[in-house]
């Protein structure tokens, strides 16, 4: 019996580099100046303090030197970009309100039909804008609040005015000053105190528009002892031209929540993805990461959590696949700052076709924090002998009462493992196909259906020639 090759290729992008005509109702002229970001929150509606905001933002954001580490970012020219693109569309709650092509483009992503079958809720956004919001009548009959984040400046200024950019304050870094200089869009959610959310709500990012920037801004706040599974699912399609993604992403955890947040990164190769996402977790609560990284020639993103309140967790549980001509710079930073705190990381990259993974973690254990527990893991696995990977954890330790462990390997495809297969009766390549599927499994399991089913296809290698 002939046995069905399997290969292990990127990712089929077909359904994903189907771009439609820019019909833009309106979008900022090219760069970045005090015009724009006025012109932005006009065009928005937005209060006083939003606009006063943004323009410190951009006073920081020109004062703040590129990061001085990490990939080389020469290539991005902030005078080329388009920093926010309006489809004109207003907000609907019911696909078929939507124009044809934006509703195609969802269509073919699957979000409607995820929605019916998976979701208690659902928001889509397209370039700049939030163009569908819907959440299950049982949701909002319990009190969740999930909407895009316009609405949320209108309809819950209080609540937005105390949480946004605390976490992440434009003082940060130079991309996130950007980001509060010139966000739009993202989702708000509030889950009450003891509410737990039985099904998942997901918001997909989509930027059509080339040469232009995505800046959404994410916040959720879990109240005592409320449960919540978030997806974030993102892409575009293949331009000629730069296209920048510097999103931001708040979690407040209150005590006894638990909250878990889903992340497929399946940008073209056009894109600079410099994102940047934080918790906050208080007593006895939890967060868990999961993390998908495929797409972007760049990325930088280490989703941070800060372990505050006693006996608060963190698990981060990550996969990265960077191909030809990306350069994957990803990891997680723990700062561990009560008794009694714990958190697991467990990365896994794959690197093929001269393909750059890199995986920085920080684990940081505060004097306060005695009794804290953290366990690291990282595996990269390199596919041939062009492709790079490289591992550089950070651990500072400031007690002496702490249990952390810490484990790395980088390796290539065992040639006594494919031996071993093929004496079993199994071919070459399905061979190293099962020890790759076998490498990702753990992380494949963590992810929704529909993105694990998005990872199976992306985990579909063909191995010509010699690995090594």
């Amino acid at each position: 019996m002939e046995l069905k090759k399997t290969v292990v290729s990127d990712v089929d992008r077909s359904i994903y580099d189907i771009a439609n005509p820019e019909k833009a109702k309106y979008k900022v002229n090219k760069g970045l100046s005090k015009e724009i970001v006025m012109a932005i929150s006009a065009e928005k509606k937005e209060p006083s303090w939003m606009l006063e905001h943004r323009l410190r933002s951009l006073e920081i954001y020109e004062k703040l030197p590129m990061p001085a580490w990490g990939p080389d970012l020469h290539m991005l020219d902030m005078e080329q970009v388009v920093t926010y693109v309006s489809p004109g569309t207003g907000m609907k709650d019911n696909w078929q309100e939507l124009p044809e092509e934006i509703k195609l483009t969802f269509d073919r992503l699957g979000i409607p039909e995820a929605e019916k079958k998976a979701l208690s809720g659902v928001g889509a956004q397209y370039d700049s804008e939030v163009v569908y919001h819907n959440v299950k009548e049982e949701m909002s009959s319990q009190g969740v609040i999930y909407t895009d984040m316009d609405t949320a400046l209108r309809e819950y200024e209080d609540i937005l005015r105390a949480h946004f950019m605390q976490l992440l304050p434009a003082s940060t870094h130079k991309f996130m000053a950007l980001h509060g200089a010139v966000w739009s869009g993202g989702s708000f959610v509030y889950v009450p105190e003891g509410v737990e959310v039985s099904m998942p709500l997901q918001s997909y990012f989509r930027l059509n528009a080339p040469g232009a920037g995505q800046f959404e801004h994410t916040l959720i706040i879990v109240e005592k002892g409320a449960k919540l599974h978030f997806i974030e699912g993102c892409s575009a399609p293949r331009y000629n031209v730069l296209n920048l993604h510097a999103g931001g992403v708040e979690l407040f955890v209150k005590e006894n929540a638990t909250l878990r947040y889903s992340t497929i990164e399946n940008w073209s190769r056009n894109m600079l993805n410099l994102n940047s996402k934080r918790a906050v977790v208080d007593k006895n609560g939890a967060i868990e990461w999961v993390s998908g990284t495929f797409g972007s020639q760049i990325t930088m993103l280490y989703p941070m959590s800060i372990l505050k309140g006693e006996g608060a967790r963190s698990e981060f549980t990550g996969i990265t696949f960077a191909g030809e001509g990306q350069n994957l710079d990803t990891g997680t930073k723990v700062v561990h700052a009560a008794p009694g705190t714990s958190s697991t990381v467990i990365s896994k990259s794959i690197s093929k076709s001269g393909g750059k993974a890199t995986y920085r973690s920080a684990i940081v254990v505060r004097p306060e924090a005695t009794g804290t527990k953290s366990s690291v893991t990282c595996e990269s696995l390199m596919l041939d002998s062009d492709s790079r990977s490289d591992t550089i954890p950070v651990m500072d330790i400031r007690n002496d009462e702490a249990d952390i462990g810490h484990e790395a390997r980088i390796g290539r495809i065992s040639e006594e493992a494919i031996f071993y297969l093929m004496t079993r009766g199994i071919g070459e390549s399905e061979a190293k196909a099962l020890i790759v599927r076998g490498f990702v499994e753990p992380i494949t399991k963590e992810l929704p259906l529909e993105y694990a089913v998005e990872m199976n296809r992306l985990v579909t290698l063909e191995f010509e020639g010699s690995i090594g």
